[in-house]
């Protein structure tokens, strides 16, 4: 049952090496399951007990489900599709005394430098290629072996293993090729586009890792792949939607873009779009204004994005009572300071859905000196303000190129998704919540 998902959630990774494959990926399974494409530049005629989908910028999309025109509120799980990596700047090919070529890149995201040496890297993401006087955009994967970042050998800095501070500018340079070479980049890019390189005006382009996902340990208690973060939650909540509907509630999908760097972005999750998605969705129903703020009211978000395991090699980085571990289910993310928007309320709520799925939960907060990070469900309360908790799924190595999670959690977080799309809440005020059943 677990290596049956965790091969499709690898084989989803492999097509998903940028956000915007990843939102290409889920298009693929919106198409298959029937769901109706729609445009923000277009007038939406919804229907009951239709699926829809919409995305913004290719890089983010939000699917969802109407039941009827009465519906109650709205049951959302969000999740982000971009990883930390590493983004190639225009015009990157830097000659080094005339022997090697290598490319200039950014930094994307807060990674981890270290685990990114001396592995096989490739290049994908966009290009806007000019077309007459269209400019269209093409997705591009070269998918093989064409990049690496060479560590120094020990012997040219014995100071290497006391602790190194990373320049982004001299040592994350990935070697391309030896200066002789007939292959230039962008003359490499375009073919893979199928474009002539004159016709390419613009790209997003991001090394990636190009090793695929294991599952591995004594027993396969484990999973390791690329972008677990977020791709993870992604994907089961992707999977619990498919496999639901409710006959309340609007079940809504949300996956965003830019989490890693702040999401102030038009497909962030400090963006309208999951506000303008859903006044769409219920002024299209024939709703009125009043009507779309009780739905608010009556609404229900969990904000998914993977959570810190304890570490077999650093336990004491680990809360000395919050201590999540890989396999033992959903982890509920909490912090005082509102890093995460969890309260006692949306955490009750939450406990009680994965108890209506018979799926294990556990709670994470950092230790009280030492900062954390935040993501994207308190952003995206900055638009639409719901009931709403932080969770994710316990992992290792969180920011490498290649993590490391439980064989089990994947499918808990598809059973929980599932059961949030077959419920609804319902809220009478002052802080009371009833948490209903609604699955079709």
């Amino acid at each position: 049952m677990y290596n049956n998902l965790n091969e499709e959630l690898f084989a989803f990774i492999k097509k998903s090496p940028t956000s915007f494959h990843a939102i290409a990926a889920m298009e693929e399974y919106m198409e298959n399951a029937g769901a109706e494409k729609l445009s923000e530049g277009s007038v939406w005629n919804l229907k009951e007990g239709g699926t829809y989908y919409v995305t913004r910028n290719k890089s983010a999309i939000i699917a969802f489900h109407v039941p009827c025109k009465e519906f109650t509120g709205f049951n959302i799980a969000a999740s982000h599709s971009d990883s930390p990596s590493l983004k190639i700047k225009e015009d990157p090919e830097m000659n080094v005394e005339n022997q090697y070529v290598k490319l200039n890149v950014e930094k994307y995201g807060g990674m981890l430098c270290g685990p990114w040496f001396d592995r096989p890297l490739s290049v994908a993401g966009r290009v806007i290629v000019q077309d007459g006087n269209k400019l269209e955009t093409k997705l591009v994967d070269v998918d093989r072996d064409i990049l690496m970042l060479p560590s120094l050998a020990v012997h040219m800095n014995r100071d290497v293993n006391d602790g190194y501070k990373y320049n982004f500018q001299k040592d994350m340079l990935p070697l391309f090729r030896m200066n002789g070479s007939k292959t230039d980049f962008l003359s490499m890019i375009a073919a893979e586009a199928g474009v002539e390189k004159e016709n390419i005006k613009g790209s997003d382009l991001f090394l990636y890792d190009r090793m695929e996902g294991r599952v591995w340990g004594a027993e396969d208690e484990f999973i390791s792949a690329p972008r677990l973060d977020d791709l993870q939650c992604a994907f089961t909540s992707m999977k619990g939607f498919l496999k639901s509907q409710s006959e309340k509630s609007v079940s809504v999908l949300c996956v965003m873009d830019n989490e890693e760097v702040g999401s102030g972005t038009k497909q962030g999750a400090g963006s309208t779009f999951l506000y303008d998605v859903l006044r769409r969705i219920n002024f299209s129903m024939g709703r009125s204004e009043e009507e779309y703020w009780t739905a608010v009211a009556a609404s229900f978000m969990i904000s998914g994005d993977n959570g810190h395991a304890v570490h077999p090699n650093y336990a004491d980085k680990t809360d000395p009572t919050s201590r999540p571990y890989l396999n033992g289910g959903i982890v509920i993310k909490h912090s005082a300071n509102q890093k995460y928007t969890t309260d006692g309320v949306s955490a009750a709520l939450w406990k009680q859905l994965c108890e209506n799925a018979n799926v294990l939960y556990q709670t994470f907060l950092n230790r009280a000196d030492m900062i954390g990070g935040s993501t994207l469900g308190n952003l995206s309360g900055n638009q639409v303000a719901v009931c709403c908790v932080d969770i994710g799924l316990p992992q290792l190595a969180m920011h490498s190129p290649y993590e490391t999670a439980g064989v089990k959690d994947t499918e808990a977080l598809v059973r929980a998704a599932k059961a949030l799309f077959e419920s609804s809440v319902e809220e009478s005020g002052y802080g009371s919540y009833r948490l209903i059943k609604s699955g079709c």
